[in-house]
């Protein structure tokens, strides 16, 4: 008799398909002080649904670019195991602090680790990690934190003005930090070729990424990466992620087309 396939979540049918659909809006909550430090934090209740989605209770799930802790909060919070690797110790500091605060499902165990996600595989080994069962992350969207709009107060520079961070840091090794982009897309592609061998077979894995405008030209950031992921995962689809409360910027105005990308690429692969 053939096996029965495990279940791949504990959703009714009516919260599957919802969650299948191929777009969703979803805007951030008011950040708490030490959150709005990190320049590019999303949403705890928008990666609940993804967890609840790809994971039973009690599963593992991990982040290679943790920053403040939102996916292990949303792990904690919907009773699943999480680790999470951040490079910077200030934001690897506020996502330890967060977790310890929250008090739902205290029985799961929840790992934050100062490392480079570059060596995946050595810090595996050096702290007898399992091997886990979802991987949801959003690595730098390549260097585009440090480049500014020309005289349109962007964001970035509103949040200069306030004294919060622009981007991740000035340390080498942030991928924010990478100014050529093939380095950049191939770099990175390493950091997921690990994860490929410390992930279930036939478990999830998604990047939340954006496409970046940079000296007027688009580069096609989600999809470069997608290609080079792909070299070890199966891509399976993507979620796009539509912010709807974003402040519009005239960028181009009277004379180019510059868009206000208001949306981002969920993107799904599958080790097969």
């Amino acid at each position: 008799m053939e096996e029965t396939k495990k279940r791949l979540n504990e959703l009714s049918g009516k919260e599957w398909i919802k969650f299948t659909k191929s777009w969703f809006i979803h805007d951030a909550t008011q950040r708490k002080k030490d959150e709005l430090l990190h320049p590019a934090k999303y949403p705890e209740s928008m990666i609940k649904e993804f967890v609840k989605f790809f994971t039973n209770k009690n599963d593992i799930v991990f982040d290679p670019f943790l920053g403040t802790g939102s996916t292990l909060v949303a792990s904690l919070e919907t009773g699943r195991n999480g680790i999470g690797l951040e490079l910077i110790n200030k934001y690897a500091q506020i996502a330890q602090k967060r977790v310890s605060q929250e008090t739902l499902f205290k029985d799961t165990k929840q790992i934050i680790l100062q490392e480079d996600s570059r060596n995946i595989e050595e810090i595996w080994s050096k702290n007898c990690l399992p091997i886990v069962d979802f991987v949801i992350t959003s690595p730098p969207y390549w260097n585009m934190l440090k480049k500014s709009r020309g005289n349109v107060k962007t964001s970035q520079k509103k949040r200069k003005e306030l004294g919060l961070d622009t981007h991740y840091s000035e340390d080498s090794k942030d991928l924010g930090n990478i100014d050529d982009y093939e380095t950049f897309i191939e770099d990175a592609g390493k950091i997921f070729d690990s994860i490929y061998n410390i992930l279930k077979q036939n478990r999830y894995l998604v990047v939340i990424i954006q496409n970046v405008r940079t000296n007027g030209e688009v580069k096609p950031l989600a999809w470069d990466l997608q290609r080079r992921i792909s070299k070890k995962f199966t891509f399976v689809g993507e979620k796009i992620w539509c912010q709807d409360s974003k402040m519009l910027g005239i960028w181009g105005y009277p004379s180019t087309f510059v868009s206000n990308v208001h949306h981002h690429y969920c993107l799904i692969f599958q080790k097969k």
